[in-house]
This record gives structure tokens, C-alpha cells and sequence, in this order.
């Protein structure tokens, strides 16, 4: 070990925050078993010819030593005391390996990407032990996700909807159109960014401040009109036994809607995760867990790591929930639509479980659902994600589908239920699946057989060249023998079904037949040669 080239510790900073510094481009997690809260106090380079060892809190980088070769500088970190061990790796199994060594001797273990260079991490890691503490933040981008979520639960609710603070100022509100709908408490809120004392007041002699601070249940305040205050219902923002926040929602011109409740719960649980750290690093925080997610779903990032950031019991069951927009005219959408949906799916999903992670991999977006009850079943999911295509549709007009992956035993095989909705939803949008919401015992057939076509699709080498020819002698001519040879067979043999659904006679469809035979030899006397017509028929044009 190098002595010029380990940092001095003057202050050390925690995994968390280098992992922040650093971000998912360089590094990825594989294993964290003191969690990440574990303090760094300096960085050191560990060259191949030196003795592999370390000092307590050290970050030491294995320059020089891929795979296995870094099996004895990742021990002797261990044994040494050292925070954290960034290694290149060579695979998969070499992960794996790697990680299950790391969990052993105690250490947290860092890949480091196969484009990155060494000199970047040691650059970056010198600098997030050098730079002060964060202090507070002012307005910026985490301001405007309140504002968003504001907007977010004034459609779920159809009212008016504003977010305040502990000590009652207004941090976020929705948008009207109407100025006559918003009554004098709110307008005097939103202009004085605090409510007026009067107002206040009067909250306090009818207990509403009392049940807020002491219930996370929704509290609803009658009109009066005297005062000038219209129906509202409230809910604070809590973290554990701490109030965040109030979540407000004023009734307009029209009554709020049925779900009012339960999506003003959902959205109080998201935007305590705005509100729990009034500090520059919240929106770092987001996105650390969100790169932890998307590596647990995609099966790069074990379970641990996410698991000991948000503190969650890994061993608990376990499912995710995949949607999509419906149509390829929603992919299209705005930002902002993939803003509201994303909100829309956090508030409604938040109301049933309380530890629902939401994160979008384009143009997808993934609910895991960790911890859940071990009496929890497929219909209750299923009833979930029926209720956000449901609102998706009825409060932002979008066609969303939603799939069911598999339940599993624990948060370390979140990739295999992943894996199983997104094979939901492939069949789901490539099949024409009339269905909003299903999981796979649903629509079994129509997951086999979409797979199958992706089969066929990529490999022409397994396809009957005769059913080949007959497409390319449709595309030459015009022609509707292929198309017509399907509904045949998709109708058993029935001339009369399959003419009508073409709306052909009868003698014309017989015509067709006849001619897609002579064309190309089939027998379709024979069922095997009938299935692959079956199958390969249904591939797309110029597939």
C-alpha cells in the first residue's frame, strides 16, 4: 500500500452519500452487509504487487486485479477494518462470488463500470471527503415535485389541494381554473404562504390540530360559510410518530370525489418522502434508492443494499406490478404525462401499502411491492392494479395496462416477478389483449404464443420458406391468400365463419385456399403443417 495515496481523514462521509458523489455511471453496489451508513475516512490504491492490506474506514481501490484475483485484497479489507473494497469484474459469476466473499469479511463491495477509469473514482471519492457537510436547501427541483404531487391528488380528488408544513406554511398548492371556486381561507394561505391566524385559530378550537398531530388518519372539516371556509378534508404527513406536514384538500364547485380519503392517504405517504430530510441531499437520496431499484429489478444489484437504505425486512414476500401506456399514441405523451401518471400510480399505490417503491424504466413504469403480508394472494394485487388503470383512465384519459408479477418468498427475487410482468405486458400490447389489468394464469395462452412469434421473429432459419413465399407473393401482387389461409385455419376448417369475418363469399374464400395450396405444396389435411401455418401466419409484415 501506497502511504502517499491514501487520503487524509480529516471528516469522513458515509457510503450513502459517496455512492451519491459518485452515481450509478461509475459504480454499482453488490453487496453492503453493514449497510450504508458505514463511515469512509479516506481512499486508498491497492496495487497488485503490494500486500493485500488496509486501513479501518478506508475505501481501497483494487486497481490491476479483475475476478477472482481481487479475492485476496477484498479478505484482507475485511480483516483490516476497511469501509469499502471497488473492484472491475470480469461477470456475472464473478460477481456473485465476489459479493458472497464481501458478505463474509464484513465489507461493502463497489463494481466499478467497464468504461470508467480508476482516476475518476479516486478524483470524486477525495473531493466527497474534502467538501463540507450540505446545508439547508432552498426552492429547486424538489419544490416543484410537491407542486406536481399537489396537482396529482386535485385530480384523484377533484378538489383543491394544497401542501403545508409543520409550522403551517404553504409549500406547494394545485392549479385552478376557476378563481370562484377557491374559498378566502386558501386564497389568504396561498398569498401569505401561511394561513391566517384567525383561520388558524378556529382550527385549533375544533381539534383539528390535535387529531393531525396526533392520527395519520383523514380528517374531514365541514363548511361555513360565515367564515368563508368551504368542505376541506386534511391529513398530516408523518414520518413515524413526527408530523411532517398537512396535506389540505378543499372542495370546489362540485363534491370530491368517492376515493377522496384513501388517495389523500396515498399522496401523504409520498410526500413524506419529500419531506423527511429538509437538507440538499433529499433529492440524491431518491435517486440513490431509485439506482438501487432499478439494479434489484434488473437483477445487476442484490437485495441487500436497498433493503438496508429503506430498512426493509428482505425476507418477506415480495411482487411487482408493471404498466404501460396502451396506446403508441400515449408513448408519445409529454413529460409532464409521464409526471402525472408516475404521481398517479405513487398516490393510489402508497393508500394500500405503505412500503410501494414506483420507478419508470422507459416507457415502463414498475411498483415493487416489498414486505408484503404472507396471506396476501394474486386478486388483491390484481384489485390494486385495476384501481390505477382505473384512475388512469378516468383522471388523465390514458390508456394504461397493467400486469401482475408472480408473488416470491423474498426481495431477492423481485427480478423474477419483474421478469414475469414484463412478459404480462409484452403479450398484453403485442396480442391485443382486450384486458386493462392481468397476471399470468390470466392470459397464459396469449403469453406462450407471443413469445413464440418473438421466436419465429428472430430466427428464420426455423420458418417454413413455403409460408415465406406466400407472404412475399401477397406483397408482390397485392394479395390476400396469407390472410385469408389464416382465418381459415383460426376457424377450424369453417368456410362460412371465416368468409364472414373477411366479408368474402364463401366460393371466393374456397378460391383462396385452393391457390395458397398449389403455391406453396401444403397439405393442411396434415395438423402439423396446419400449426406451423398457425404460428407463422401470425407474424407481423416484413417480419
Amino acid at each position: 500500500m501506497d502511504p502517499a495515496a491514501v487520503s487524509p481523514p480529516p471528516a469522513g462521509v458515509s457510503l450513502r452519500q459517496l455512492l451519491m458523489t459518485l452515481g450509478d455511471s461509475l459504480v454499482e453496489v453488490q453487496a453492503a452487509p453493514a449497510g450504508l451508513d458505514v463511515e469512509i475516512q479516506g481512499v486508498a490504491l491497492l496495487d497488485p504487487e503490494d500486500p493485500p492490506t488496509a486501513q479501518p474506514g478506508e475505501l481501497v481501490l483494487v486497481i490491476g486485479a479483475r475476478g477472482r484475483a481481487a479475492f485476496p485484497a477484498l479478505r484482507a479489507a475485511g480483516r483490516d477494518g476497511a469501509a469499502a473494497v471497488v473492484v472491475k469484474l470480469d461477470g456475472a459469476g464473478q460477481a456473485s462470488a465476489l459479493s458472497e466473499t464481501a458478505a463474509e469479511a464484513g465489507v461493502a463491495l463497489l463494481s466499478l463500470r467497464g468504461e470508467a477509469r480508476w482516476e475518476q473514482v479516486t478524483a470524486l471519492a477525495r473531493a466527497a471527503l474534502d467538501d463540507a457537510p450540505p446545508g439547508e436547501y432552498g426552492a429547486g427541483a424538489e419544490e416543484g415535485d410537491l407542486f406536481s404531487l399537489a396537482q396529482t391528488t386535485a385530480v384523484l380528488t377533484g378538489g383543491i389541494v394544497s401542501i403545508e408544513d409543520a409550522a403551517n406554511r404553504v409549500l406547494a398548492y394545485s392549479r385552478s381554473s376557476d378563481s370562484d371556486e377557491i374559498d378566502d381561507l386558501r386564497r389568504r394561505s396561498i398569498l401569505g404562504w401561511q394561513g391566517p391566524e384567525a383561520y388558524l385559530a378556529k382550527l385549533r378550537e375544533w381539534g383539528v390540530f390535535q387529531h393531525l398531530h396526533s392520527s395519520d388518519k383523514v380528517i374531514g372539516i365541514d363548511s361555513h360559510p360565515e367564515l368563508g371556509i368551504r368542505r376541506r378534508l386534511a391529513v398530516a404527513i408523518r414520518s413515524g410518530e413526527r408530523q411532517l406536514g398537512t396535506i389540505w384538500v378543499q372542495e370546489g364547485s362540485t363534491p370530491l370525489s368517492e376515493h377522496s380519503e384513501r388517495a389523500l392517504l396515498g399522496a401523504a405517504r409520498v410526500a413524506a418522502h419529500h419531506l423527511v430530510r429538509r437538507r440538499r441531499e433529499l433529492s440524491d437520496d431518491l435517486t440513490l434508492t431509485r439506482t438501487l431499484l432499478a439494479g434489484l429489478l434488473e437483477g445487476s444489484t442484490g437485495p441487500q443494499p436497498l433493503a438496508t437504505h429503506l430498512g426493509l425486512d428482505a425476507t418477506r414476500p415480495a411482487a411487482v406490478l408493471g404498466f404501460s401506456y396502451g396506446t403508441a399514441e400515449a408513448v408519445t405523451a409529454p413529460e409532464l404525462t409521464h409526471t402525472e401518471v408516475t404521481n398517479l400510480i405513487s398516490v393510489q399505490i402508497a393508500a394500500r401499502h405503505r412500503s410501494a417503491l414506483v420507478t419508470q424504466v422507459d416507457p415502463r413504469i414498475y411498483v415493487l411491492l416489498p414486505q408484503l403480508p404472507r396471506s396476501i394472494d394474486t386478486d388483491t394485487l390484481r384489485s390494486w392494479a385495476q384501481e390505477i388503470t382505473d384512475a388512469a383512465r378516468r383522471h388523465l384519459g390514458l390508456p394504461l395496462r397493467g400486469s401482475i408479477g408472480c408473488l416470491v418468498s423474498g426481495l431477492g427475487r423481485a427480478p423474477d416477478s419483474r421478469r414475469e410482468a414484463d412478459r404480462v405486458l409484452d403479450a398484453m400490447l403485442g396480442a391485443g389483449v382486450a384486458a386493462a389489468v392481468a397476471a399470468l394464469p390470466d392470459i397464459q395462452a396469449e403469453v406462450l404464443i407471443s413469445e413464440i412469434l418473438t421466436l419465429l421473429a428472430a430466427h428464420p432459419e426455423i420458418r417454413d420458406p413455403r409460408l415465406t413465399a406466400l407472404a412475399a407473393h401477397d406483397s408482390r401482387h397485392q394479395g390476400q391468400l396469407a390472410e385469408s389461409l389464416l382465418a381459415y385455419l383460426n376457424c377450424f376448417g369453417d368456410v362460412r365463419a371465416a368468409a364472414a369475418q373477411l366479408h368474402v363469399h364463401r366460393n371466393t374464400l374456397r378460391y383462396r385456399i385452393r391457390r395458397a395450396e398449389e403455391l406453396t405444396g401444403l397439405d393442411l389435411s396434415r395438423p402439423d403443417q396446419r400449426l406451423l401455418a398457425m404460428l407463422q401466419l401470425r407474424l407481423p409484415p416484413g417480419a
